[in-house]
C-alpha cells in the first residue's frame, strides 16, 4: 500500500476512536500521562490542521499561532472530523508531488512528514482507544509499516523530543508502543 493509502487509514482509524468516544470521557486520563483525553485529542486535531498549510510549502512563522491553544472548540467530535478530512485531502493531494515540508526541527521531504503523521496517528489512535475503553488492537499493516519506519527515524524523533522514554514489550505491538514510551498495559488510575 502506497504512503497516501496508509496516511488515509491511520486517520480514518483515528477518527472512528474518535467516534467512540463518550461525552463523559473528555477529562479522562491517557497514557500520555501529562494530557487527558481533550488535550491528546486537542493535540492530534493540531496536527491535522497544520497538515495543509505545511504541505503547502508555509513555514512555522508563516502560520503563526492559528493554531495554538484549543483548537477544539465547542462540538470536539466534529472538529476532529473536519480537520482529519482536510488532512486526508490535502496529504493526498500533495504527497505525489513531493517537495519539502518545514517542521520546527528541520525540513524534511512531504513523504517524510506525512511518515511521521502516519506514526502520530496510528499511536495517538492507541493511547485514546486505551483511555476511552475501545479496542487497543493496531492495525497490522500500519503496525508494521510504523515500526519499520521507525527503525530509521527513532534517534531523529528522541533528539527532538517526540517520544517518551523507550520501554521494553513481548509482542509486536506492546515493542512498538514501548519504543514509544508507552507501556501496552496501560490502565487508567
Amino acid at each position: 500500500m502506497d504512503t497516501s493509502k496508509l496516511h488515509q487509514r491511520a486517520v480514518e482509524v483515528w477518527k472512528t476512536t474518535i467516534a467512540g468516544l463518550r461525552d463523559d470521557q473528555w477529562d479522562d486520563p491517557t497514557p500520555c500521562t501529562e494530557w487527558d483525553v481533550r488535550t491528546l485529542v486537542n493535540h492530534v486535531v493540531g496536527e491535522d490542521l497544520w497538515t495543509t498549510p505545511l504541505v503547502e510549502g508555509q513555514t512555522i512563522a508563516d502560520v503563526g499561532d492559528q493554531f495554538d491553544g484549543d483548537v477544539l472548540g465547542s462540538d470536539p467530535k466534529a472538529k476532529a472530523e473536519a480537520a482529519a478530512n482536510e488532512a486526508i485531502d490535502s496529504m493526498g493531494a500533495k504527497l505525489p508531488e513531493g517537495g519539502l515540508v518545514h517542521l520546527s526541527f528541520g525540513d524534511f521531504p512531504v513523504e517524510e512528514y506525512c511518515n511521521q503523521l502516519i506514526a502520530d496517528h496510528t499511536i495517538h489512535s492507541w493511547d485514546l482507544a486505551a483511555a476511552t475503553g475501545q479496542d487497543r488492537t493496531i492495525d497490522a499493516e500500519l503496525l508494521a509499516y510504523v515500526a519499520s519506519w521507525f527503525d530509521g527515524a527513532e534517534q531523529i524523533m528522541r533528539d527532538a523530543g517526540a517520544v517518551g522514554p523507550k520501554l521494553e514489550g513481548n509482542d509486536a505491538q506492546s515493542a512498538l508502543l514501548g519504543r514509544f514510551g508507552r507501556d501496552a498495559s496501560w490502565s487508567a488510575p
